[in-house]
């Protein structure tokens, strides 16, 4: 078939595949237009700080600062989801796990695979503009796949972190590499997937690793120049021992022998605080009211065998607030101390207003924990105001493990996993994705392996046991769980809020659906053809709102692999 005449035979469906040649310059050819290059225009501090309330851009991975994951326009909604249709499929060259969440800058879309390619493409078309691909250096340590969870832009600059644990600037226009920066070294198991967030000249990121013996931190670099700003380390040097806590942030007891810890701790000392884990995997939220950043940390090292690391293992398992300008401590909440199951705190912290316990309304923070609860915070002290009935089964809680392994319902991927929560204010419900994986916990004795994986034992699936995912809804004011909607295997990926009063979530079935927010009736379903486990994100250009979603499976959960972003419209 002649190129013309593929062209116009795709244009005819309303279905174009972009983005799978490998260029620099726009593509031209005989007959065929070169692509205009756009006005990618220059998104300000301002434009970053209105963003929850802009209904043509998505500049935050999570949507805005405050990390709510709701989309203001409502061209989309309840009454006409069901005439939703693709309108066009971005095709990468990256056959992988793909956990992006697509940003859309004045009608570009900028969106990451895994080993760190980066697509800038017309978010009204698919056509591809520019394709960066990170020279990935010869050491790179990670756990869970090779993935990136998209870029942070300001001021004519995207950033992205690197499997070989280096933050990049690029060029927006053109994908030009501006600088780079080393953030910690990739032999000692760290690595970077999270997209990070740039704020007031500040980009700030994490750091992955907690499987192999790191310790933790949360840096702030120069966005002009990339030198380091402040560092706040998830693991203190001192204190990291805790008050040795009985129960989990719920009140049930963990089972601790809280003297043979306290004895392990006075024979072996203190100075394992270098090696005690505390990765920040995804996108902290920003209050520019109080100059606060809010993120939470992950499971300590090594992950099942406590007794190389006796106490609390502070701040691990925990939501912390730092202060955005240095970096410096205010306060922490440690959800399960000295965890022994690999339940990390890791799907992102939301700012929303919530009601106190006389009802009064201030200012909260919450959180979905891989326990199956919603805790929701008071975001000036971090007291726990309230947490949300169990979204998943809570059977055998805390039963410690053992070397024949100990059988707990809820597996180490939760709960909650890393997959970023959606609220909608206005019905006051926040929406999470739910996994639902029986696990037996193994234990074994295991000394630190230098930057090399360090489970101290395993879980493994129960066989023959079923496994399937929920989209919950909850309120915020009260704890209940509104409604439950199953699915057909766990849900790892994360959720979209509309003011359609639609939810939009995928499955590792290659289904992407869209959900009633008030009621978790399916109201539109699409089959991409790979596991969408991908956070969704919206927009809106010359007045069409879009929705867009990666297909491209999942590698934690083994889901079918794929290489493309779908972008629908009605």
């Amino acid at each position: 078939m002649a190129l013309n005449t593929m062209l116009k035979t795709l244009a005819a469906t309303g279905l174009v595949l972009a983005g799978s040649v490998y260029a620099q310059e726009p593509i031209s050819g005989a007959g065929i237009k070169p692509i205009a290059m756009p006005n990618f225009g220059t998104v300000s501090q301002f434009m970053l700080d209105g963003a929850a309330k802009d209904g043509k851009n998505w500049l935050h991975a999570n949507g805005s600062y405050e990390q709510t994951r709701f989309y203001p326009a409502a061209q989309i909604n309840v009454s006409n989801v069901a005439k939703l249709r693709p309108a066009f499929v971005v095709q990468t060259a990256m056959l992988e796990s793909m956990e992006t969440a697509p940003l859309v800058v004045n009608g570009v879309m900028f969106l990451t695979t895994s080993y760190n390619h980066v697509y800038a493409v017309n978010a009204a078309t698919g056509e591809q503009y520019w394709h960066y691909k990170q020279k990935i250096g010869p050491v790179s340590t990670y756990c869970c796949g090779p993935n990136n969870k998209g870029v942070a832009v300001s001021e004519g600059k995207l950033f992205m972190g690197t499997l070989d644990a280096k933050l990049v600037a690029l060029d927006a226009k053109t994908g030009k590499l501006l600088w780079e920066t080393q953030i910690a070294d990739p032999e000692l198991g760290y690595s970077e997937t999270m997209a990070p967030t740039v704020v007031d000249g500040k980009v700030l990121i994490g750091t992955n690793g907690g499987e192999y013996g790191v310790r933790g931190f949360v840096k702030a670099f120069d966005a002009n120049t990339g030198k380091l700003s402040w560092t706040f380390h998830t693991i203190p040097e001192k204190g990291h021992e805790g008050s040795f806590a009985v129960n989990d942030a719920t009140g049930r007891n963990m089972h601790r022998d809280i003297a043979a810890e306290k004895i392990a701790l006075a024979t072996n000392g203190g100075d394992f605080y270098k090696t005690l884990g505390g990765g920040v995997w995804m996108t902290p939220a920003v209050d520019k009211k109080t100059r606060t950043v809010f993120f939470v940390a992950g499971n300590p090292s090594p992950d099942l065998y406590g007794a190389e690391r006796p106490g609390d293992n502070l701040y691990t398992n925990s939501l912390l607030a730092v202060d955005l300008d240095t970096g410096k401590y205010k306060w922490h909440y440690q959800y399960i101390a000295h965890d022994v199951w690999d339940l990390d705190a890791v799907s992102p912290p939301i700012l929303v207003d919530i009601k106190d316990k006389s009802g009064k309304m201030i200012p909260g923070v919450i959180h979905g924990g891989k326990t199956g609860h919603i805790y929701m915070h008071d975001r000036s002290n971090g007291n726990l105001i309230r947490f949300s009935e169990a979204m998943v089964s809570q059977e055998g809680l805390w039963s410690l493990p053992t070397p024949e392994g100990t059988r707990m319902s809820l597996g180490a991927n939760g709960g909650v996993e890393w997959s970023p929560m959606a609220v909608n204010p206005t019905l006051r419900l926040a929406y999470a994705a739910n996994l639902e994986q029986p696990m037996t916990y193994h234990v074994e004795a295991s000394a630190y392996p230098g930057g090399k994986l360090w489970l101290g034992g395993a879980f493994k699936n129960v066989p023959g046991e079923e496994q399937f995912g929920n989209v919950t809804a909850v309120n915020l004011d009260t704890g209940k769980v509104v409604w439950k909607a199953r699915t057909d295997q766990p849900m790892i990926g994360g959720v979209l809020s509309t003011a359609g009063g639609l939810v939009f979530a995928g499955e590792g079935n290659g289904l992407f659906k869209a959900y009633d927010a008030l009621t978790g009736k399916v109201l539109w379903q699409y089959q991409c053809g790979a596991g969408v486990n991908a956070p969704p994100t919206s927009y809106t250009i010359r007045g069409k709102q879009y929705i867009a979603v990666a297909a491209g499976g999942n590698s934690q959960m083994d889901f079918k692999r794929g290489n493309s972003v779908f972008v629908f419209a009605l």
